[in-house]
């Protein structure tokens, strides 16, 4: 059985910061491409951020390059992501995906690439 858990998630003020964590269990993703997606109410699900399979090289959306940092522990059982400066257009609900060895890059930002994803946690930024 091949499973991903988010938690982290929570309500915080603009300006603040929140570290969200994916659990990954079943299988190695040490070589597997991971990446973090949002989605807001009414909206599509939109790439956030990724690291590669195999490498610490990662790539980010415009709307969170600077602010967000994306990275996996040391064990390779734990995908991060940092988020600080958060606003009100941060808020959605935050899902990790991962799917098994790497895909071309300008394929890592489409949610259809990736095979396994957890259920979820959200994240609500307002005063």
């Amino acid at each position: 059985q091949l499973t991903l858990v988010e938690s982290g998630g929570g309500l915080v003020q603009p300006g603040g910061s929140l570290r969200l964590s994916c659990a990954l269990s079943g299988r190695s993703f040490s070589n597997s491409d991971m990446s973090w997606f949002r989605q807001a109410p009414g909206k599509e699900r939109e790439f956030v951020a990724a690291i590669r399979g195999g490498s610490t090289t990662t790539v980010y959306s415009d709307s969170v390059k600077g602010r967000f940092t994306i990275s996996r522990d040391s064990t390779k059982t734990t995908l991060v992501l940092q988020m600080n400066s958060l606003n009100t257009e941060d808020t959605g609900v935050y899902f990790c995906a991962a799917r098994p060895g790497r895909i071309v890059l300008s394929a890592l930002r489409t949610p259809s690439s990736y095979d396994y994803w957890g259920q979820g946690t959200q994240v609500t930024v307002s005063l």
